[in-house]
């Protein structure tokens, strides 16, 4: 068995995958020469599943088969329908990880079983477990768990000896973090993580679509309402136009005949200036600013403490962060290391030192909680039913066990009810309900009875909780009742066989990318076929031409004269339909 051990980001927006090779970090290629992954997972007409840039490529005509942004959905009991199946949010990022794996063992030429996968540093426990949940079903043994912010301070690190206090500002597609850390010599610790699970450029792009939305019904009246396919085409023109507005000042969105409007064609045409737009987005900055402050006073620290801010996550590549964050803390960012890719590098670093390589740095993370329980305590002369009493609390360096005694209420009592939170707020019921047990057959004693409560946080930040009748030794471990992302064994081995079987055999993965490629360089085909009607003459021609070179090269069966066709037809339709 190989020793190798990836890094994988898996993102909302695109994944990645990282290696460690002769001390030098590696982002594999994972589909048509990209490095990135997008995190989209589709079904094709003749029922196959497309991951990655086919599966995107396809959300414009088929929405209702494709789904995006899913990692906003882990930890959540949810199914997501995808066609005419339903899948759980681990399955889909299952999907995901599996062609990730399958393209490491490609450019390996070895089997890879083994991976460190990054999370949100605000991702909870449930997400946590989901994250864990998912590798497994992709047929990984996770190593690791760590939070994103933390692997990118590892690919950030230089050579310096003094010490340096950083803030790690993570803004990706669907997350955001900010972590402070300290790296000296070759510790990297995490002093301090704060942020919000549902804030990322999938709510830029909501804001533009939105404005787009008002634009169309200034046009054709209030009473607008679009399709689904004319609805993904407003997602990928908004995301496209997010993106262009990071390196000019104005972009012109034009969207023809999107849908029927009193017999004619109705069609969309603006011009968004990039100063409209950070207007608008200008909101969810300030409650990163918030996040900021947040995670210092975590810290115990000041702005002027800082000695660095780095840049991570493609959502940071807005000109507005990087400029408003220099007019609050007085510090450039630095962006030096590609801030879509440092995540999965720090991944693979964290990877190679499991594995036993040398590597420069060791890994200090923190959990961005405070786990307890709801107890009756008194406090400032009043008795509270449902205090919440911290057990492991925000900013402790993980992994930590940590216990607590607590007593019986009355004189043979038989059972106590253990309920755990996760939150910051003395109320245990304003907290987070994270899981429930009851232990039974406690001693016929008086009442003072000692009950001890521990709190294990692992390495992954995912918590055990163990309850022990002190004298008696009766114990009980947590069994979380509202259980919202984790799969038993038994449920996880048959997930892991449907995935398989929707992947195929990997074969190193290169029989499941040229499936990929072919089905991608069809659907582009169709999609090239239906913007002729509105093309001008002149790119008619180039639909045709193009149309016929990928049919030829699927012809061929030659995998590089494919891509290469797929590579220029995708370009042309890109441009026609933006």
């Amino acid at each position: 068995m190989s020793n190798t051990i990836i890094g994988i980001d898996l993102g909302t927006t695109n994944s990645e995958v990282a290696i460690v090779q002769d001390g030098e970090v590696r982002v594999l290629k994972v589909e048509h020469d990209q490095e990135r992954l997008p995190s989209f997972v589709g079904l094709s007409d003749d029922g196959e599943i497309l991951v990655g840039a086919a599966a995107r490529n396809q959300y414009v005509l088929y929405p209702e088969r494709t789904i995006k942004s899913i990692k906003r959905k882990m930890g959540e009991d949810v199914h997501i329908p995808l066609g005419d199946r339903e899948y759980t949010p681990q399955k889909i990022s299952a999907l995901i990880l599996r062609r990730l794996k399958q393209a490491a063992e490609s450019a390996l030429g070895e089997p890879v079983e083994r991976a460190v996968i990054t999370v949100p540093a605000y991702f909870s426990d449930a997400q946590r477990q989901a994250t864990r949940d998912a590798g497994k079903i992709a047929g990984l043994e996770v190593e690791r768990i760590i939070n994103e912010p933390t692997a990118a301070s590892l690919a950030y690190k230089t050579d310096q000896d003094k010490a340096r206090t950083i803030l790690v500002y993570d803004l990706g597609g669907g997350t955001f973090d900010v972590s402070v850390v300290k790296m000296a010599s070759d510790v990297v610790e995490v002093l301090a993580s704060h942020g919000d699970n549902q804030l990322g450029g999938d709510d830029f792009d909501e804001k533009i679509i939105a404005h787009l939305m008002d634009a169309l019904k200034q046009k054709y009246g209030d009473s607008v309402e679009l399709p689904a396919r004319a609805l993904s085409r407003i997602n990928r023109a908004a995301e496209t136009a997010k993106i262009a507005l990071s390196s000019q000042p104005y972009y012109r969105i034009e969207e023809e005949h999107l849908f029927d409007h009193e017999g004619q064609p109705a069609h969309l045409s603006l011009e968004l200036s990039r100063e409209d737009y950070e207007t608008m987005i200008a909101p969810y900055f300030e409650q990163t600013l918030s996040a900021i402050h947040t995670a210092l006073d975590g810290a115990r620290l000041r702005v002027a403490d800082l000695d660095e801010i780095l840049l991570v996550g493609g959502s940071t590549r807005t000109p507005l962060i990087a400029r408003r964050l220099k007019e609050e803390l007085g510090l450039a960012p630095r962006a030096d290391v590609d801030p879509d890719l440092c995540v999965a590098m720090g991944a693979a670093l964290q990877a190679a030192m499991i594995a036993g390589e040398q590597v420069s740095s060791v890994l200090v993370d923190v959990t961005p909680y405070t786990f307890g329980v709801s107890a009756i305590s008194e406090r400032n002369g009043e008795w509270l039913m449902d205090a919440f009493v911290p057990i492991i609390r925000k900013y402790t360096p993980i992994p930590a066990t940590q216990s607590e005694s607590f007593y019986t209420a009355y004189d043979g009592q038989e059972e106590i009810k253990v309920t755990v939170y996760q939150g910051e707020n003395p109320n245990a019921l304003d907290n987070t309900e994270i899981g429930e047990f009851i232990i039974k057959g406690l001693a016929d004693v008086p009442q003072g009875n000692p009950i001890i409560t521990t709190f294990s946080l692992d390495i992954n930040g995912i918590l055990h909780v163990t309850t022990r009748e002190k004298n008696t030794g009766l114990e009980k471990s947590l069994t979380i009742d509202n259980a919202i992302s984790r799969f038993q064994e038994e449920e996880l081995d048959k997930a892991r066989e449907e995935v398989e079987g929707l992947m195929g055999e990997d074969q190193a993965g290169s029989a499941a990318q040229q499936d990929s490629v072919s089905t991608e360089a069809l659907n582009l085909i169709e999609k090239a076929t239906s913007l002729l009607e509105t093309a001008s003459a002149e790119d008619q021609e180039d639909i045709r031409e193009m149309t016929d070179a990928v049919r030829q090269a699927l012809a061929d069966g030659d995998p590089d004269n494919i891509r290469q066709a797929v590579s220029e037809l995708s370009d042309l339709v890109y441009y026609l339909d933006t």
